[in-house]
């Protein structure tokens, strides 16, 4: 088998615009898995809430989550990789959203940490439920009105805080925004939509996760299949063998990547799988 890891973003790519994972790819990630491909869940979103969808499509691969601020195995919770924003950093990130009036929410592996009530409203109705489900209470939710008290939060847990996020209405006011952090020294600015800024510490991305990971498990650049549709996701389409851009994905995106798949509403990561590994493995004649 050529391919040995297959790297899937989430939004946009292994979900649907219903937010599910279709049947025809749960089938192609199950029968590469079965093969012995590692398939690992790859995303900005929060590792609780990632690990419920690795468990859903039943694989038993590793998690990149937080746009590669941790990697964590699933069956022993050993942390691959770990790498927190930083105290400092975060005080200087608060205080410039305090300027742009806009409020910001953190990450660590397991919770969420919010000075935004509409997030914490969001997260509370769109998904926690079943998030909360899945972890077993694990999954922790807190909203912080005032700001001495986010800080003061931010203080406690400085050491696990591995990803911000910024959400807002005013697309030309994350754009100002994002211009400004730009200029912070010490973090990674990206988006995955035009309405939401996420950061973490310098040097993380999901191509670097995608990398520490294959230096894990000693599998070659030539044998990762990367597939994503967001800006955050360019950097592991870059550096896989086989960069995979979804239909959906934004030009820029795709003018990046080895190979355009079909949409997330037509099963595009399946077919990925389905030609590339169940197919080849065919062709090579294993059974």
């Amino acid at each position: 088998m050529k391919y040995k890891l297959v790297c899937i973003d989430m939004d946009g790519t292994l979900l649907n615009s219903k937010k599910r994972v279709s049947d025809f790819n749960k089938s192609a990630i199950k029968k590469a898995h079965e093969l012995g491909a590692q398939i690992v869940i790859t995303t900005g979103r929060v590792y609780e809430n990632a690990e419920f969808y690795s468990n859903l499509i039943g694989v038993k691969s590793p998690v990149i989550a937080s746009n590669g601020a941790i990697i964590k195995e699933k069956c022993t919770n050993e942390i691959i990789y770990k790498r927190p924003i930083g105290i400092e950093i975060l005080k200087d990130i608060v205080s410039i959203c305090n300027k742009y009036r806009v409020k910001a929410n953190f990450n660590t592996h397991n919770s969420f940490i919010c000075g935004s009530k509409f997030t914490y409203v969001l997260i509370n109705k769109l998904f926690l439920k079943s998030m909360k489900l899945s972890s077993n209470g694990k999954l922790n939710l807190e909203y912080f009105k005032d700001g001495h008290e986010l800080m003061k939060k931010l203080e406690e847990k400085y050491d696990d805080i591995i990803k911000c996020e910024i959400i807002h209405i005013s697309a030309k006011k994350i754009s100002a925004l994002k211009k400004e952090l730009q200029g912070l020294e010490d973090i990674e600015v990206v988006s995955s939509s035009t309405n939401n800024i996420e950061i973490t510490a310098k040097h993380v991305s999901k191509g670097k996760a995608v990398e520490a990971l294959a230096k894990y498990y000693k599998i070659q650049r030539e044998e990762i299949i990367c597939i994503g549709d967001s800006e955050n996701d360019l950097s592991m389409i870059e550096y896989a063998g086989l960069g995979v851009a979804m239909g959906n994905a934004r030009e820029f995106i795709k003018d990046k990547a080895d190979y355009v798949t079909d949409t997330n509403n037509n099963d595009g990561v399946g077919k990925v799988i389905d030609k590339f590994i169940l197919k080849e493995n065919v062709a090579c004649g294993h059974n």
